[in-house]
């Protein structure tokens, strides 16, 4: 599934393509994704300018000058696709600009979304409400995460993946946060103290902004809009390396927590 760094990389894409165009035309090709699209997309998008590009936790925003933003989700192999050549099957949603540039909305599995929610009132939109800091963004310090997680038995791999305390973090990247902050993923969140939890907030900034900085990681059908592979998954030190050595000299392990495989090394990861 696209994490953070998968969707702020889709947005950097989509920028210089949508930023201050009109859309010319608008359309869907099937009437739902996850759920179904709007039934007034077409009617409130096209005509209207793109003000502004964003993210807020994993969902990309495209603004209009209508007051309206397009909030989208990739699901699990959503990607857009910049000025193709031809149209794919699950090209389910086609974007057209004033000065002739082409965007289509490729999801195959179709877990993901797009809805319309008023720009002025982006925080009531329901995967909004009640989210934890921007990870990237000044909300998130060791201070707030000490009290997020005060008196908490839960290990600190769970908290940080509760999208309440931290939003848009995902599996891979806690991984390889805490990897990076040599502290262990089953350390009881609330034990934690404020100075290792310092170093928790510096590891976060700096695996997710390696990969952006990357093109997020590919694993199975992500890409980037212009189609290019993103190669962060080459810099894994943790996440899928199950019993190769760590650089420590210890060996990588894996357990099952939550629905979900942690990758971690019990040598230098306390």
């Amino acid at each position: 599934m696209p994490e953070l760094p998968e969707v702020e990389t889709t947005v950097r894409g989509l920028r210089p393509v949508l930023e201050g165009q009109r859309l010319a035309s608008v359309e869907t090709r099937r009437g739902d994704l996850r759920r179904p699209f709007p039934a007034d997309l077409r009617q409130r998008m096209t005509g209207a300018t793109v003000t502004a590009l964003g993210r807020r936790a994993k969902y990309g925003l495209i603004d209009t000058d209508r007051g309206d933003t397009m909030v989208f989700h990739l699901g699990m192999s959503g990607r857009w696709r910049v000025d193709p050549v031809e149209l794919l099957p699950h090209d389910h949603l086609l974007i057209e600009t004033d000065n002739g540039r082409r965007l289509a909305l490729n999801d195959a599995r179709r877990f993901g979304s797009v809805d319309l929610w008023p720009t002025a009132d982006l925080e009531s939109y329901p995967a909004f409400k009640g989210i934890g800091p921007e990870p990237l963004g000044n909300g998130l310090t060791a201070a707030h995460l000490h009290g997020a997680l005060a008196g908490r038995k839960a290990s600190i791999k769970l908290m940080l993946l509760d999208q309440r305390i931290v939003a848009g973090l995902g599996n891979i990247y806690v991984c390889e946060a805490l990897f990076l902050a040599r502290i262990s993923p089953k350390t009881a969140g609330g034990r934690i103290s404020l100075l290792r939890l310092e170093r928790v907030v510096a590891a976060i900034r700096t695996v997710l902004l390696a990969a952006i900085e990357a093109g997020g990681s590919s694993l199975r059908d992500y890409a980037r809009p212009d189609g290019e592979l993103g190669y962060f998954s080459k810099q894994f030190a943790v996440y899928g390396r199950e019993g190769q050595p760590c650089a420590c000299g210890g060996l990588v392990q894996r357990y099952s927590e939550g629905g979900r495989s942690t990758f971690w090394c019990p040598k230098c990861q306390r």
